[in-house]
């Protein structure tokens, strides 16, 4: 099979690249911007374009198929070319499905938590030695792609995103997947550029239980009430397993969960990491793990890569950054550092740096995301609104909406790392939370200073 990538450099895209790679196919792909780590990763395997750019000439019939990533353009050169050309485009999440329709399809969906839930089910498969296909959101130790395909593999594992399939299909990739078996985390209103209310956004979900093929199961999470309405109401010919956050506790900073052998420790902690964990255990047992097999797996998964990563920690002092940035994970994770440290000063910094949190109308679902943090601190660059071509938003409407008297609030990179290294953090966390970098700190220099305490 002889396959080209339309936007190759893409984190999804270049670890897809490099499965197909890996399964024997002939692979080539064009970018006109390829970023660390997709660049080495792909030029290791000879797959890095030797220029950047779009090349109509590199669309030829000889062509098996073209993989259309979503940071190409609809009028892209190279998509046209492939057109005229009548050679096959597939989105990325169509082409999965076409690599799987003949395996059992695994699906997990949700606002927050599918990466961390995909990763838990992978690491136990991975811990028994239980050969599956699979495709999640982040790096995860002792896995050398986010994607595995084979012809052999029964089950493939996917982390099912809502967000759109390609350029030129305006389709939520979950759409595509026809899933066997399917687990749904949480509804929380995400991605307001493509779905502009809260009603629009819960009906992609509603859709997605509504493609599980028939006699297949959706396990659900019956404490999110979007969550159990959605999967209540759906008329689909399909079994409805209900799971909730199971029983822990937590002593000495060590997170216990309860199990039928007695409380076990783990590494993950916070009460949507334990419901993440509840979930993943359902599934893993739908694919065959017994609940023993689990547990034992599951007290080594340290978590996924960007999710409640701990950077630095001494005797006194202990830093997290975490990929949060929609408010319930702001929320879930602030929640969760608090619960786990009480006796610590908690200081939670938070960068808006997505279309949706630039939002006047969005940013009032903030409101109460920092509450358990003894100090917050919002950090935001005035730059990054005018990027995305968004109306100007004051500090005073940022504090409003998170609803907290003391919160900080800084719109230079420079105030924001002052302050970070002005903190004295003896018996303190310090939590840093974006999708971004945080205006260039340096998260070395972070830690040397911490583990100074």
């Amino acid at each position: 099979m002889q396959i080209h990538f339309i936007a190759i450099g893409g984190s999804a895209m270049h670890n897809l690249a490099l499965a197909l790679h890996h399964k024997g196919y002939i692979i080539s792909g064009s970018d006109d911007i390829i970023f660390e780590p997709s660049k080495t990763r792909l030029a290791e395997k000879n797959l890095l374009p030797k220029e950047f750019g779009w090349f109509p000439d590199k669309i030829h019939t000889g062509l098996d198929a073209v993989i259309l990533g979503m940071h190409a353009k609809p009028d892209n050169p190279e998509l046209l070319k492939a057109q005229e050309l009548g050679v096959t485009i597939y989105s990325y999440p169509e082409f999965l499905y076409e690599q799987s329709k003949n395996k059992t399809r695994v699906v997990i969906g949700g606002s927050h938590g599918k990466t961390t839930i995909t990763s838990m089910i992978l690491h136990v498969l991975n811990y028994h030695g239980i050969e599956v296909d699979y495709m999640v959101g982040a790096q995860l130790d002792g896995f050398d792609r986010m994607v595995h395909l084979t012809e052999e593999n029964d089950f493939i594992v996917l982390e099912g995103d809502e967000y759109l399939s390609s350029p030129i299909d305006r389709r939520p990739k979950f759409h595509l997947y026809k899933p066997n078996i399917v687990l749904l985390s949480g509804i929380a209103w995400d991605h307001i550029n493509v779905f502009p209310t809260f009603e629009n956004y819960v009906e992609q979900f509603q859709i997605f239980v509504d493609s599980i093929v028939k006699g297949g199961s959706v396990t659900y999470n019956e404490e999110d009430p979007e969550v159990k309405k959605v999967v209540e109401a759906s008329e689909n010919t399909i079994r409805k397993l209900p799971y909730r956050t199971p029983e822990y506790s937590v002593e000495d900073g060590q997170t216990l969960l309860e199990t039928p052998e007695g409380p076990m420790p783990i590494e993950v902690f916070g009460k949507h990491n334990l419901s993440n964990l509840a979930g993943a255990k359902w599934i893993c047992q739908n694919m065959g793990v017994d609940e023993d097999d689990f547990y034992e797996a599951i007290g080594t998964f340290s978590g996924a890569s960007k999710r409640l990563e701990k950077i630095a920690e001494s005797n006194t002092a202990v830093v997290y950054k975490d990929f949060a940035h929609s408010p319930s994970k702001v929320m879930a994770t602030t929640n969760a550092v608090k619960e786990q440290y009480p006796d610590r000063k908690v200081i939670a910094c938070l960068e808006l740096h997505t279309y949706s949190s630039f939002n006047a109308g969005f940013l009032k679902e903030y409101k109460g995301a920092l509450d358990a943090a003894d100090e917050a601190v919002v950090f935001f660059l005035p730059e990054s609104v005018k990027i995305k071509k968004l109306k100007e938003v004051t500090p005073e409407q940022i504090s409003e909406a998170f609803d907290r008297d003391d919160l900080k609030i800084f719109t230079e990179s420079e105030a924001f790392k002052d302050f970070v290294f002005g903190q004295d953090y003896d018996n303190s966390v310090l939590l840093l939370m974006s999708s971004g970098n945080y205006g260039g700190l340096d998260l070395s220099s972070v830690k040397a200073l911490v583990q100074g305490h």
